[in-house]
């Protein structure tokens, strides 16, 4: 676990949409978000395939001191774990081992790992093993021989008898792309080959996440395993240490259920790019959320108990498959020995805690089993039809690719209000874009039932003059640019009145407002005299 890394690289090579099919999905998509819903169907293949079984596992880190007794736990909520981290074992690169500080075989002996693993399995426990993280090198980083890196990973699953695994590919795990695409093609290998024996492999991808979404290295490890052909679990996000990416006054909560809707969004995309048609409630199904409880590594940044509360309450309400924390091991008030508690421990979450326990906040109403979650097979599912935008309907006016928008005008699009971020005409208001940035505009929410037009006053044509780039205007000029009206601010010669959207201190051009609009609206109505 670790902070959000800005990572930047070049995307591995991606399976292309057809114009015919992205026009399609772009129409489709967006039409089935209205209302914060794509679909309301299951998403298996056929009856006998099982549904989805959202299960809750805290993250345990085997190898802190003291050792933490998963094997006893405290509350059926910490029944299944996520134990964590196998790596690369330094000087014998294809050798897993635990934290590169214990071979399977020395944990085994030092820590008793294989008997306390199956006596959580006794009592119906499931044990999740977690590869990666933050400080070490994770199996594909450091092993470039495809097929002991296969062995490798298979050794761990046969050792402990996992139906689930976790790869946690953070800092430069996730920067580098050789070890992305490594990765990638053991996982699918291992994938078919435990298929083949009629055993089922569930592989969730762990990655950083800011509020808004994954980064553009998370998003190409995903690429990666689509195309390698993985059937993905799903993406569990690290909804922690935001640092920079967290705007000013946005507190944990709102920051990691924005992280989790923006996920939703770029999830859709990535599948739809693998040519893979998935529904708002699948996608919602391979999302997992892991918390860091209690102090956070950014000083600032405090996840508390009423936070998990009010995330478990987001989590349950959208079916995340998924939910975890970091870590069992810090779910415990701080002793009073423990001076500073804005210090990140590895034995106590930083925050008063009193007798509740994060893992039952977090974990309440999530009582699946991962078992059973790990024999779902993902499929195309049937979209839902496009839904025409009415003008009767819309509050807004219905987006045109003839028109210029300027900063904050809204409109409605396939059921949805979108605001402008920036100056912009021709540009769809729900392109499939990965990152938020690179579309002028910003979904608002649905058209909710109901709904009829807001008046919008319109500026007559003939109001103005039609802005000239070669007159001169003085403070007071007044010109119309399309369906706009501007009031000049100061003396000004071949300025665009439409800078003033992108640029309003520096502009010599001020929109006019509706007010004014309807001002002069009212005095052309009003007879003279």
């Amino acid at each position: 676990m670790t902070t959000v890394e800005n990572a930047s690289q070049k995307p591995p090579k991606t399976r292309r949409l057809s114009i015919t099919r992205l026009l399609i999905a772009i129409t489709v998509t967006a039409a089935l978000v209205a209302a914060g819903v794509i679909g309301a169907r299951s998403w298996y293949s056929s009856a006998n395939t099982p549904e989805i079984d959202p299960w809750f596992a805290g993250y345990v880190d085997v190898t802190a001191t003291p050792t933490f007794a998963f094997e006893t736990p405290k509350s059926d909520a910490a029944k299944n774990v996520v134990l964590s981290f196998i790596v690369a074992k330094s000087g014998e690169d294809c050798t897993p081992s635990w934290g590169n500080a214990y071979t399977m075989d020395e944990a085994a002996n030092s820590l008793d790992l294989d008997r306390r693993i199956a006596r959580l399995q006794q009592q119906g426990g499931e044990p999740i093993v977690s590869f990666g993280g933050l400080l070490n090198d994770e199996l594909a980083t450091a092993c470039s021989d495809e097929n002991k890196l296969v062995d490798a990973y298979q050794s761990v699953i046969d050792r402990y008898s996992l139906t689930t695994i976790d790869l946690d590919i953070e800092a430069g795990n996730l920067a580098d792309t050789d070890s992305s695409a490594r990765r990638a093609e053991a996982i699918a290998s291992l994938q078919k080959s435990q298929k083949a024996d009629g055993k089922n492999l569930a592989v969730w991808l762990t990655l950083p996440v800011a509020p808004t979404g994954l980064t553009e290295a998370g998003t190409d490890a995903v690429s990666a395993f689509l195309d390698a052909g993985v059937d993905l679990a799903g993406v569990n996000v690290m909804t922690m240490d935001y640092g920079d990416s967290r705007v000013e006054g946005q507190s944990m909560l709102d920051a990691s259920t924005a992280a989790l809707e923006q996920t939703h969004r770029q999830l859709g995309i990535l599948y739809s790019r693998a040519e893979i048609d998935l529904t708002s409630d699948t996608l919602w199904s391979k999302i997992g959320a892991t918390p860091m409880i209690g102090q956070n590594d950014v000083e600032e940044e405090i996840f508390s108990l009423a936070d998990a509360k009010a995330f478990n309450k987001f989590v349950v309400g959208h079916n995340l498959g998924r939910m975890s924390m970091w870590s069992l091991n810090r779910d415990v008030t701080c002793s009073p020995n423990y001076g500073d508690t804005r210090r990140v421990s590895d034995s106590c979450s930083g925050v008063p805690q009193g007798d509740a326990s994060f893992a039952d906040l977090l974990g309440k109403g999530i009582d699946g089993d991962p078992v059973v979650s790990a024999a779902v097979v993902t499929t195309n599912e049937p979209l839902a039809p496009v839904v025409e935008d009415d003008p009767a309907t819309s509050p807004y006016q219905i987006w045109s690719p003839d028109s210029t928008y300027l900063l904050g005008t809204k409109v409605v699009w396939h059921q949805n209000v979108y605001s402008a971020k920036w100056w912009t005409r021709g540009d769809l208001p729900d392109n499939p874009v990965l990152e938020t940035f690179e579309t002028p505009w910003e979904l608002v929410g649905p058209v909710l039932p109901g709904e009829t037009p807001v008046p919008i006053p319109t500026v007559p044509a003939d109001a103005y003059p039609a802005w000239d780039g070669a007159t001169t205007y003085r403070e007071g000029d007044r010109v119309i640019v399309g369906q706009y009206a501007f009031e000049a601010k100061w003396f000004n010669e071949g300025e665009a009145p439409a800078a003033a959207s992108t640029d309003p201190d520096s502009s010599p051009w001020v929109v006019l407002t509706d007010a004014q609009v309807q001002e002069l609206l009212d005095a052309q109505e009003t007879p003279a005299g």
